[in-house]
């Protein structure tokens, strides 16, 4: 356990001493929601005395245990002080439904509103993102902290070109090294180690069964360490998607016909038989048995064929996303490798051509239904 991480667990304790009952209505106007999730919702509100835009986040008390409440309200607050994270403005009340506290708002959206389906977003916007979102996750992981839920929806944006975004949403964040149940879920987003855990998602049973279940549950529950292994697929899955607006894979699973295309090419390139396991350690590699995705044998007969789905690529891209998207996650690439990428091109020519032809296609859309709407009201 980090020094940070024990301290986030004291100011737990005393801000648990310190929290008051408020009205939201007295102090808050307002305005609209800005999300909702499992967690609870969030909603742009201004401060009636002040006049300053915020989001306030609301979790629903019956649901809702203080300590975590304020663990993500203290972790925000005093812990996520890089330019690239939400942090929280120093208000945190209870009201007889909710505990709620006050942070940034993203004014924009999320990165999640920009993502133009099968199309994505501009190459240099993508590589804005990926710069900020790599400072944010080792921000938090110099300080023992791992996000472990990065997605388009928790990027959160403060201008509409996406030239500063924040990383927030710290519902799920754990110090590394932490001991927590393997969870599976079918997502690419979802990490290859956690594919152990596949078959211990809840399945509907009567209650006759309850008891049942639940013994049989803890027999096969597999705990595993919290590691920043994690955030780094998901960055490297994010990226993907703002690149092309689509994912690799539909689940991270060796049964996937996709997933299993990229464990192929990958295997060809970095993997050994006897190394390609998804806990090997590190092994010592030498310059002869290693394939240089930038040099001359690119492209040759001999040289490895890239995965389909990752053929729009250039041999930089490629390179990247072996890293982030490594499936053994000791020897997988941290999100402060990512910014060597960063500068040159991603995409291939080609496909790059093809893409801002459908952004335009898009935008002529975006413009047709604009004027449509204006001449509706205009109508009525």
């Amino acid at each position: 356990m980090t020094a940070a991480t024990k301290l986030l667990d004291e100011m737990c304790h005393l801000t648990a001493q310190s929290l008051t009952a408020m009205d939201t209505s007295e102090h808050f106007k307002v305005l609209k929601l800005l999300g909702e999730g499992s967690y609870g919702k969030v909603m742009l509100a201004v401060h009636r005395k002040r006049g300053t835009p915020m989001a306030l986040k609301f979790f629903p008390r019956e649901s809702t245990s203080l300590f975590s409440f304020l663990r993500e309200y203290n972790l925000s607050l005093s812990f996520c002080t890089h330019p690239s994270l939400t942090r929280a403005l120093g208000i945190a009340y209870s009201t007889p439904s909710h505990y709620v506290f006050a942070q940034q708002a993203g004014l924009f959206g999320d990165l999640y509103d920009v993502i133009l389906p099968e199309v994505g977003v501009e190459e240099d916007c993508c590589q804005r993102v990926v710069s900020q979102l790599c400072g944010a996750l080792s921000h938090l992981h110099s300080l023992g902290f791992v996000h472990r839920d990065l997605k388009p929806e928790n990027v959160f944006l403060c201008d509409s070109a996406c030239r500063w975004v924040k990383l927030g949403d710290f519902g799920m964040v754990k110090a590394r090294g932490t001991r927590v149940p393997e969870v599976w879920y079918s997502s690419p987003y979802c990490t290859p180690e956690a594919e152990v855990a596949r078959g211990n998602e809840d399945s509907s049973s009567s209650m006759n069964d309850v008891k049942e279940d639940e013994e049989e549950q803890k027999k096969t529950r597999v705990w595993v360490s919290v590691e920043s292994s994690t955030d780094s697929w998901a960055l490297g899955i994010l990226t993907y998607a703002m690149l092309t607006g689509s994912h690799p894979w539909a689940e991270t699973v060796a049964d996937c016909r996709s997933y299993l295309k990229y464990w192929e090419w990958f295997d060809r390139v970095k993997g050994r038989e006897d190394e390609l396991d998804v806990w090997a350690e590190p092994q010592t590699e030498s310059a002869q048995d290693a394939i240089d995705l930038h040099g001359p044998d690119r492209g040759k007969k001999d040289s490895p064929p890239v995965a389909p789905q990752f053929a729009c690529f250039t041999p930089l891209a490629c390179s990247l996303f072996l890293s982030l998207l490594d499936p053994r996650p000791l020897l997988r690439g941290q999100p402060e490798d990512a910014p060597s990428f960063l500068g040159g091109d991603w995409m291939m020519e080609k496909e790059r051509a093809r893409l801002e032809e459908e952004r335009k296609k898009s935008r002529g859309k975006g413009a047709i239904r604009n004027v449509k709407e204006m001449e509706g009201r205009g109508e009525r």
